[in-house]
């Protein structure tokens, strides 16, 4: 297969050749004899997302998400790595719960990684003889599943995770630190109010002494404040940052009510914006979704009942494409495809992933960057059915390719000659664990 004429996210117009599962060559007038051509002159072809934060909600919550259903809405967007984390019923704290989380992840068209948890009731002897993408999100503070643990536990888990050359990921959030006064309150604000910003920076700072004190590395998840950005970076820790905490902040709450709550919560907007300088400015690693879908039933409840959380796996790339669109906003389609695809791969050490080269995984995504649609949570894939960014500008994917194997196309993308609207098209894949085949054993 010969993608002819593609704009890679630097401005190179390049083709690239793929064959079976690989990138084989990126060049200018490669010869297309005897190969399927995709004309994409026009087009920008940007590596497929790995997106190292999901909640695809398998085993325990199916009618929220399963990993059919939320990894449709992965490859809807461009994303073609997941990595689901621990927090599911049962929480993945041992090796069988991680061969049954694994079982219901050969359902997913995109490929994937397994995060491990650490709880008091955590095996890590043989939780880590198995193929893990990391350890965590190690929860500071409860979130949903109720894993939050002491500094003890921590401080050994890091320790644990070091020894067997596995990375560990923290949700920093220092419960001491929250607003009890907020409690008092029956407002969509009173979540943020609660959970402060404060406690994330306490948290994170925490998190980096005692890793320091183990000569380790962490990455910290979902951080929501450029204090938390800026202690993680200058001790030499990695970050990620959301969608939602990106683009959305406190005075959006009027209008989302109790479906703008999750962990750790919206911020100011002045908060927001600064948060943002550091996405652009490189001082970010990564953007990660924290897609946490719930049903509209479960979020239509009071501030202090509905759970945290939003979906977001689908509208990532989209969102970031439509930023870069816009020169006023500083974010460069270089920077997207960084903070998407190179940076995760590079952080989480799978080498053969995260970017448009020959010799590594042919996982691609062809946009037309110069058209945009609206967001509507009813045409989106996860099983929840709504959306945050609801009438946002997105640039969607034509197609997705995962290991050299169109999964998805865009009903409208199909044949430009026809306006007659067609629905989108997934195609049978079976994605892979990114660390090496479910069955093998670490010695």
């Amino acid at each position: 297969m010969l993608i002819r004429n593609a704009t890679l996210p630097d401005g190179r117009q390049r083709d690239v050749r793929v064959r079976g599962e690989s990138i084989v060559e990126v060049g200018r007038d490669l010869d297309a004899s005897d190969e399927h051509v995709i004309e994409a002159t026009g087009k920008r072809l940007f590596p497929g997302m790995i997106d190292a934060h999901v909640h695809f909600r398998q085993p325990g919550y199916p009618h929220k998400e399963t990993w059919e259903s939320g990894s449709r809405a992965a490859a809807a967007g461009g994303v073609t790595t997941v990595v689901d984390q621990p927090n599911t019923d049962p929480p993945t704290i041992d090796g069988e719960s991680f061969d049954e989380k694994a079982e219901f992840a050969a359902d997913s068209v995109v490929d994937w990684g397994i995060n491990g948890g650490v709880t008091a009731d955590w095996i890590p002897n043989v939780l880590l003889r198995r193929r893990l993408f990391a350890l965590g999100e190690v929860f500071l503070a409860d979130s949903t599943g109720d894993m939050g643990i002491e500094a003890d536990l921590f401080a050994d888990a890091l320790e644990a995770a070091t020894d067997n050359d596995v990375p560990v990921t923290v949700h920093a959030e220092d419960a001491d630190y929250f607003n009890s006064d907020a409690k008092a309150r029956d407002d969509a604000d009173a979540w943020s109010a609660f959970r402060t910003a404060k406690a994330e920076a306490k948290a994170v700072e925490r998190a980096c002494a005692v890793a320091k004190e183990h000569d380790a590395t962490i990455h910290i998840a979902h951080t929501s404040t450029l204090e938390g950005v800026d202690i993680a970076s200058e001790a030499g820790m990695t970050t990620e940052v959301t969608p939602h905490h990106l683009l959305l902040s406190r005075r959006d709450l009027s209008e989302l009510g109790t479906f703008g709550r999750m962990n750790p919560p919206l911020r100011r907007e002045k908060r927001r914006q600064k948060l943002y300088e550091r996405v652009v400015d490189g001082t970010v690693d990564m953007i990660a979704t924290d897609h946490a879908p719930h049903t509209r039933e479960e979020k239509d409840a009071s501030i202090w009942d509905a759970p945290s959380g939003v979906p977001g796996v689908e509208t990532v790339l989209p969102l970031l494409l439509a930023e870069a669109r816009d020169p006023d906003s500083g974010l460069t389609y270089e920077r997207v495809r960084d903070l998407t695809a190179r940076n995760p791969a590079d952080v989480f050490g799978i080498q053969q992933k995260g970017a448009i080269e020959a010799g590594k995984d042919a996982d691609l995504v062809l946009v037309d960057t110069t058209e945009t649609s609206e967001i509507s949570g009813e045409t989106l894939h996860s099983k929840c059915g709504w959306t945050p960014f609801e009438g946002y500008d997105a640039v969607f994917p034509e197609w997705t390719m995962v290991r050299g194997t169109v999964v998805y196309e865009r009903g409208d993308a199909l044949d430009a000659a026809d306006t007659t609207a067609q629905e989108d098209v997934f195609y049978d894949h079976q994605g892979e664990n990114v660390r090496g085949a479910d069955s093998e054993r670490l010695e």
